[in-house]
């Protein structure tokens, strides 16, 4: 039981991270510039991981790379940019907490993960903590930053599953590393094409772009790839659900966004649907 909390506590740093991105990108990166926001996040943290792997694909990790890389990477990170900078923080962060029932549904039938009592215990109530979170506390809400998150939860979900469903005696560092990489370098293709040279920011900005790349994307996928690797996808599914607590409080402390006492009651019930559903009470179907 020990040693599955640690893995929560790995798992957990990701959808900090990942919550905390949305008030950089919304405050401190270029509104005008998501195709290079996706390749300066993806690319650097890609060849980061690759030094310190120093490992090549083989086989079929080079397909599997090019497809994860565009699932978990790719248009994953400019829908990212795109839903940062038109909605609200808390918000944005809240739509992607939508992962538990994304992840499950693909699960059920990709991997045999039935999901179990406990979990949709902790499922319902982490989507009540949400609605109230979003409900309370948005308004003018942008149909087109919705629909980019929307478009990007499935994809992320989706290659979460994939990455799931293909892993190997591979080093996690090393397909994390090819997968950064291969999205990161058809990301820069694409932006150098469409929105010209890269977008000119200062020092605070140069920051922000590291921050992100290093701890929100190199640390973080690390982080949520080994929970996919040791814990079911519905589990790792709730513990996302700390991106929209991380993203309301600090849009709060950052953006001067507002916080109603319904909202704080939310959070708590996110926090709890982690801890309804922990590991020790959710089991994988065997295949």
């Amino acid at each position: 039981m020990e040693a599955k909390w640690r893995i929560v506590a790995v798992t957990a740093v990701a959808p900090v991270a990942w919550g905390a991105t949305y008030v950089v990108t919304r405050h401190l990166l270029p509104a005008d510039a998501p195709l290079w926001g996706g390749a300066l996040r993806a690319l650097p943290a890609g060849l980061l991981l690759w030094a310190l792997a120093r490992r090549r694909p083989r086989g079929a990790w080079w397909g599997k790379a090019l497809v994860l890389g565009a699932l978990n990477f790719g248009g994953f990170f400019v829908l990212i940019y795109i839903a940062a900078q038109l909605l609200p923080s808390s918000v944005a962060a809240s739509i992607m907490a939508l992962a538990p029932l994304a992840l499950a549904g693909l699960a059920w039938p990709l991997l045999g993960q039935r999901p179990t009592v406990r979990w949709a215990l902790g499922a319902v109530l982490g989507f009540v903590g949400v609605a109230l979170v979003v409900g309370l506390g948005a308004a003018g809400i942008s149909p087109a930053g919705v629909v980019a998150s929307g478009i990007a939860l499935v994809s992320s979900s989706l290659g979460a599953i994939l990455t799931t469903r293909w892993r190997d005696d591979t080093p996690l560092l090393a397909t994390t590393a090819w997968q950064l990489t291969a999205g990161g370098l058809a990301l820069t293709a694409v932006a150098a094409s469409v929105e010209g040279p890269p977008p000119s920011v200062d020092a605070t900005g140069l920051i922000a772009y590291a921050g992100i790349a290093v701890v929100a994307t190199a640390l973080a996928f690390v982080c949520w790839f080994t929970g996919l690797r040791h814990l079911p996808a519905g589990t790792v599914g709730l513990i996302g659900l700390l991106n929209p607590v991380t993203g309301v409080l600090l849009g709060l402390a950052v953006g001067g966004e507002s916080l109603a006492v319904g909202q704080l009651v939310g959070i708590v019930a996110v926090l709890a649907a982690i801890a309804v559903s922990r590991p020790g009470r959710i089991r994988a179907a065997t295949t």
